[in-house]
C-alpha cells in the first residue's frame, strides 16, 4: 500500500496527525463506545462472535457483484478516500465499493476491517465536494469503530429476537432496539461531524443533506428555509405532535435530514470544533485513558441541554415540571433547614424564618 502522507489532498486542508475519534463524537455516542472499549474480556467475545457472522461471504458478494474503487476504477472516489484517511490519520485506507442501486446511500460495514458500499444513487446526486463530506463521514465510522460494534449489536439483537417467545421479552427486545437505535443516530451525527473535518465546506455538507431529502433540485431549495424547517418541527404544535415525533423517530437508524443539517451548522459554530481546527483535540494514543465515568456525564449533560433548550412542547412540559419539582424541593428543604435550626418557616414556605421566642 502506498505511503498515505504521499498523499496530499487536492486543495489546503488542515490535516489531525493521531485525532481520537472521541474529537468529534456526539456525547452519548462517545459514552456508549468509551465504555465498550474498556470491557474486560470484549475482545474474547468480539473473536467468538466475529467466526459466526457471515463476514467473508459478504466480502466475496461485494467483490462479485460491485465495483471495487482503486486507481483504476472510480478514480475520483479513490482520491477522496486517500485524502480523508489522511486528514483523520486512518493508518490503513478501507476498501471501497460503488453497488448499483438508485436509492442514494453509504454504510461502513464489517468486523476484521471495515468496507465502505456506496451506492451508484448517491454518486449521481452528489457533486465533489458534497461527495466528499460523504466519505469523509464512512470514513469517521471507520475511525470510531462503528461498524464493528454496529455488526456485533445487531447480531445480538437478532439472537435476541428469536428469543422473543419467553415471556415478556417481545418488551424487552423492543426496549433493546430502542436504545440501540437511539445510539445509531448519535452516531450518525458523530460521522456527519467527521465528514465536516475531512471536507472542511460547511456548504458542501449543507448541501449534500439537502439533496438527499430533495433530490438534485438544488435550484429550488434554500439552505437557511431548509434550517427553518428543523426550527419548526423543534418547535411542533402541542404535546400530540410531540408524541408523534417520537414515534416517527424510534424505528429509524438515521435522524432526519433537517435535523442533521441543524446539528452540523451548531456543531461547526462550537468552541469544540473551533479547537479541533486549532489543533487542540484528544489524541488516540490516550483513548485507553479515557474515563467512562467523564463520557457518561457529558452525556447526561448532553441530553439535560437537550430537553433545557428545545422549544418542543412536550420536552418544555417536562423541563417545567422538572424545575417545578426542583423548586419545591428546595423550599422543603428551606423549611425543614430553618426548623433544624430553631426557626419556623412563614406559612407559605417563602422568605426568612420569623425567629423563636425566647
Amino acid at each position: 500500500m502506498p505511503e498515505l502522507n504521499k498523499n496530499v489532498p487536492s486543495r489546503e486542508r488542515r490535516r489531525f496527525p493521531g485525532i481520537s475519534s472521541r474529537a468529534y463524537e456526539h456525547p452519548a455516542d462517545r459514552s456508549a463506545l468509551v465504555s465498550l472499549r474498556k470491557l474486560t474480556g470484549f475482545d474474547k467475545v468480539f473473536k467468538a462472535i466475529s467466526g459466526m457472522l457471515p463476514e467473508r461471504s459478504l466480502r466475496l458478494l461485494f467483490l462479485s457483484d460491485s465495483v471495487r474503487v482503486s486507481d483504476q476504477q472510480f478514480q475520483h472516489l479513490h482520491d477522496m478516500l486517500r485524502d480523508a484517511c489522511y486528514i483523520l490519520d486512518l493508518d490503513k485506507v478501507p476498501q471501497m465499493y460503488v453497488k448499483q442501486d438508485p436509492q442514494p446511500n453509504a454504510m461502513c460495514i464489517g468486523m476484521d476491517e471495515p468496507i465502505i458500499v456506496v451506492t451508484t444513487g448517491l454518486v449521481e446526486l452528489l457533486d465533489e465536494e458534497e461527495m466528499r463530506a460523504v466519505v469523509g463521514h464512512e470514513v469517521g465510522h471507520a475511525l470510531s469503530g462503528h461498524s464493528v460494534y454496529r455488526t456485533i449489536m445487531l447480531f445480538l439483537t437478532n439472537l435476541a429476537l428469536a428469543l422473543a417467545w419467553i415471556p415478556l421479552g417481545a418488551l424487552a427486545i423492543r426496549a433493546i432496539i430502542a436504545a440501540l437505535l437511539e445510539w445509531f443516530r448519535k452516531s450518525e451525527l458523530s460521522a456527519d461531524r467527521a465528514g465536516l473535518l475531512v471536507g472542511q465546506d460547511l456548504e458542501a455538507s449543507m448541501r449534500g443533506l439537502m439533496k438527499l431529502a430533495g433530490g438534485n433540485h438544488l435550484h429550488e431549495m434554500n439552505v437557511d428555509a431548509f434550517l427553518q424547517q428543523a426550527e419548526e418541527y423543534d418547535r411542533g404544535g402541542d404535546v400530540r405532535d410531540s408524541v408523534l415525533k417520537i414515534l416517527n423517530v424510534l424505528p429509524r437508524s438515521h435522524p432526519f435530514t433537517t435535523i442533521r443539517a441543524a446539528e452540523l451548522k451548531k456543531w461547526s459554530e462550537s468552541r469544540d470544533y473551533q479547537r479541533i481546527m486549532d489543533g487542540h483535540y484528544p489524541r488516540r494514543d490516550e483513548d485507553k485513558d479515557a474515563s467512562a465515568r467523564e463520557s457518561f456525564r457529558e452525556s447526561a449533560s448532553s441530553y439535560a441541554d437537550t430537553v433545557k433548550n428545545s422549544k418542543d412542547p412536550l420536552l418544555r412540559l417536562v423541563n417545567d415540571i422538572a424545575g417545578g419539582t426542583a423548586d419545591i424541593g428546595g423550599k422543603l428543604r428551606d423549611r425543614f433547614n430553618n426548623r433544624g435550626s430553631g426557626g419556623s418557616a412563614p406559612a407559605d414556605g417563602s422568605g426568612p424564618a420569623d425567629p423563636s421566642p425566647n
